[in-house]
């Protein structure tokens, strides 16, 4: 890694000296050019730079201790090594951070579809759960939670809900959510105690706005209809249900709970635009790397990713293997401790995907 720091360096001080070449300054096109460039190495150098001093203070601190014979003297030496070692392992995180290329999708809101899989109406009440536990996690960072379509069961879980979340970084922070998450607990409706898995299935997608996906209006199939209420009754007389079908890929969006048939039609593109520019990256990913299927951060919606476990007041992460015993807190928004690890996890991979 430090081989590849000092090339990075190195390139840093070529660039300022190119700019400093009077044919150069005159060249505007190629100033900005180089300029962009050096702007991209500014961080890293910098933290390079930092680093290095560091580890001169550190070795100069090493041989002080074991050239000087007071004890006192002696200590105060070990102790300055002890804060310099610290000082060291942070600013080797941070140059690790900022060698992996920025997802451009970070700082992007989201669009989160929570649907019920396999259980029944249990898992209709577990795809609740996910839904109030996303929620409480954005009321924490102060972002802004809309709900775009939902589709209730009979006994208060969703079958189907789809939202939105606007702050800064929500994407960054709940990009890895996507996937099957899984609980084990007894019913409310079990008799005999005993327990019972269900599942419920979780997709994570940027916002995509109009400059990021381009839809054809001879792609887009518009279905207008009445809406029904929860429980499936009639409780509108005007058709204001939108339902969109883009042709190309087959993908059906549907979206009923505002009285405006405008609204709904504005929140059914908004997921529409998202499922496509999902699709659209997941190709490229795949494109990229045939591994990635594998990796955290896929997408893959088949793949079980967690585990929550009520009796063992228990939640499992089995990407990383990782095990909590905070199960209430953690549906009750505190994502968190979950949510670093496995994105450390991944950077970690990453970072050694791009060192190799």
């Amino acid at each position: 890694m430090l081989d590849r720091l000092q090339s990075l360096a190195d390139r840093y001080e070529q660039l300022t000296a190119e700019m400093g070449r009077p044919e150069v300054a005159s060249d505007y096109e190629r100033l900005q050019e180089l300029a962009t460039e050096r702007a991209s190495l500014e961080e890293i150098v910098s933290l390079y730079r930092r680093y290095r001093e560091t580890d001169a203070e550190f070795d100069a601190a090493r041989n002080l201790a074991e050239e000087v014979s007071d004890p006192e003297m002696e200590s105060f030496v070990r102790e300055e090594m002890a804060r310099l070692t610290e000082k060291k392992d942070g600013l080797t995180q941070e140059i690790k951070r900022a060698l992996l290329p920025p997802d451009p999708r970070d700082e992007k809101d989201v669009i989160v579809e929570v649907r019920a899989g396999t259980g029944g109406d249990e898992a209709g009440l577990f795809a609740a759960d996910l839904f109030r536990m996303y929620s409480r996690y954005a009321e924490a960072r102060h972002w802004e939670v809309e709900v775009l379509s939902r589709s209730e069961s009979g006994i208060g879980g969703f079958k189907e809900i789809i939202f939105e979340l606007k702050g800064r970084g929500a994407y960054s922070r709940l990009k890895y959510e996507s996937g099957v998450h899984r609980v084990q607990r007894v019913p409310l409706t079990e008799s005999q105690g005993r327990i019972h898995t269900s599942t419920a299935t979780v997709a994570v997608l940027p916002e995509a706005k109009e400059v990021d996906v381009k839809i054809n209006d001879e792609d887009l199939r518009v279905d207008i209809f009445h809406a029904s209420g929860h429980g499936g009754q009639n409780v509108q007389k005007v058709a204001t249900a939108v339902r969109l079908t883009h042709v190309p890929t087959g993908i059906v969006v549907t979206c009923q709970d505002e009285r405006s048939q405008w609204k709904n039609r504005v929140r059914a593109m908004a997921v529409l635009r998202a499922r496509l520019f999902d699709r659209e990256q997941s190709r490229q990913d795949r494109e990229i790397t045939a591994t990635r299927r594998s990796q955290v951060g896929t997408g893959e919606r088949a793949e079980k990713i967690r585990t929550y476990n009520y009796p063992q007041d228990r939640v499992t992460d089995h990407r990383i293997g990782l095990t909590l015993h905070n199960l209430p807190g953690l549906l009750d928004g505190e994502l968190d401790p979950l949510i670093d690890a496995v994105s450390t996890n991944e950077q970690a991979r990453l970072l050694e995907e791009q060192l190799a």
